[in-house]
């Protein structure tokens, strides 16, 4: 059965993304820099054969942006709207039968051994997380033998210290979780930092 790995990403703009950071380091060079890792982690991505990348954009708008040109990427999805839970929901409910793992655009510290672990937990669990330092999550993925639980995302108090127990406490007890590396991205100057170090 397929593997499917979805890169959320949004269109690498000056101004609208890695907001966070611009107020630290200035716009043009937040925008730099989340160009450069958003392309590499494409390309990393993409030159594995264990799964099927799928790149979800936002805004929809963005689906023929010169960045995605970069490298070969035939798979391209708008991501919708709606709130983060809810546009996160929607590769889990729409891509072709197989597991799905879905990842953020920003984690310079993800190579494909972690997304292939990730797909390994999903061999004998209904849901995998990647949790970050920071309480959030870089990674959720689901087997998919299943439909997703019903309430998975609500009431997550989004780029909070608690968003991934908010996540994890809206999940039933019969649904089999587990949890894979822990990785950062990078939303600040201080994890930029760490990241340079």
């Amino acid at each position: 059965m397929q593997r499917h790995l979805v890169i959320f990403a949004r269109a690498p703009q000056a101004g609208r993304v890695k907001r966070r950071l611009a107020e630290e380091i200035g716009m043009m060079e937040a925008g730099r820099f989340y160009r450069r890792i958003l392309d590499a982690q494409i390309r990393r991505m993409t030159r594995d054969p264990r799964w099927t990348v799928w790149l979800f954009v936002t805004p929809d708008t963005a689906l023929r942006h010169p960045a995605w040109h970069l490298v070969p990427f035939p798979h391209r999805k708008p991501q919708r709207p709606g709130d983060l839970g809810r546009r996160m929901k929607l590769p889990f409910a729409t891509l072709p039968p197989g597991p799905v793992v879905l990842v953020g655009s920003d984690i310079p510290a993800m190579h494909a051994s972690h997304i292939a672990r990730a797909f390994a937990l999903l061999g004998r669990h209904d849901l995998v997380f990647g949790p970050a330092r920071d309480g959030g999550f870089w990674l959720v993925g689901a087997r998919r033998s299943r439909p997703l639980p019903f309430a998975l995302f609500e009431g997550v108090r989004w780029s909070t210290p608690t968003a991934l127990a908010d996540t994890l406490a809206s999940i039933p007890r019969q649904v089999t979780v587990a949890l894979a590396d822990t990785l950062d991205d990078v939303d600040d100057a201080d994890s930029l930092r760490r990241l340079s170090i």
